[in-house]
């Protein structure tokens, strides 16, 4: 078990107004308050800051991410999957793939790691107000979706029709699993759930097929409508022609990029595609915006 004390010290100035100024780089203190488990490699945490003064000024939106790390093994870049609305908690989810995410996993209730965030643009949600909402996810793609559906629930009178398409390989494989009943309880909320052909249990009652080909035979009014795809590049490539031959437009659909990014800061220029820092200046784009990118994303 990690442990559950004072690991770094956080360094400040002062500036000319008297004002503490926090050094970029100095993560905040987080205590993990709980873990869960959703897949056989997928965990999620829920945080919150150590330090009171904190919880009263931290704020961010929906879409943005943060810098998570364990101290001694380094730091990962995640969305903060929960909604802007939770006061006094954040929550990120993570798959174990790497040294910071190996690290992250032994995590337990209790232990202290450290958040560097919010960084990067948001889901225009209130541009998004008076419309209908389609949200598709695979994988482990679902929780950069998960804060954006609860924000629009939340405030559920703003928003039209909201459609969830999301799969998974195998049942296994889907995350926040019991959310997803509880989106589908909402009013005008309809929630498809696929697996992979083959991926299939006997158990399973939802929908069989690839994302693409299930939203094609999904009949969802596309009029007036706002789509936020997330997934595997070659989930989203061949989504995009099914929502194009829906009536999407590219201004019309959005996705968020969180590959590649190192500091958060626009300083190490690892996530730069042409003249954009995707730290910066995403990672939410419009496929319009993408589509004048260099195809190096």
């Amino acid at each position: 078990m990690m442990t559950s004390g004072n690991p770094v010290q956080t360094r400040t100035s002062t500036d000319p107004h008297g004002e503490v100024c926090r050094h970029l780089y100095t993560p905040d203190l987080m205590r993990v308050l709980e873990v869960r488990q959703h897949t056989p490699d997928v965990k999620s945490l829920r945080l919150e800051f150590k330090d009171p003064a904190r919880v009263e000024q931290f704020s961010f939106r929906v879409g943005q991410f943060g810098m998570f790390s364990v101290f001694g093994a380094g730091e990962s870049t995640f969305n903060i999957c929960s909604s802007s609305n939770w006061k006094g908690v954040i929550e990120c989810c993570f798959r174990r793939v790497g040294r910071v995410t190996h690290a992250l996993w032994q995590v337990e209730a209790g232990d202290t790691i450290g958040f560097r965030g919010p960084y990067g643009n948001s889901y225009p949600m209130e541009a998004w107000e008076g419309k209908n909402l389609l949200f598709i996810g695979g994988g482990i793609a679902m929780p950069p979706i998960r804060c954006a559906i609860w924000y629009a629930l939340e405030n559920r009178a703003k928003y039209g029709d909201i459609t969830i398409v999301y799969g998974a390989r195998t049942p296994r494989d889907l995350v926040f699993v019991d959310e997803l009943s509880a989106w589908a309880a909402h009013p005008r909320v309809r929630v498809i759930q696929c697996v992979d052909p083959g991926g299939e249990t006997p158990e399973w009652r939802g929908e069989i097929g690839l994302i693409p080909h299930v939203v094609d035979r999904a009949q969802i009014p596309a009029a007036n409508s706002i789509a936020l795809v997330i997934g595997p590049p070659i989930m989203i490539k061949y989504t995009l022609p099914v929502l194009e031959k829906m009536g999407l437009a590219k201004p019309d659909i959005y996705t968020s990029l969180e590959n590649r990014m190192k500091c958060g800061l626009g300083k190490c220029g690892r996530c730069n595609c042409g003249p954009v820092y995707v730290c910066k200046d995403g990672p939410v784009f419009t496929m319009e915006q993408l589509s004048r990118l260099p195809m190096d994303y």
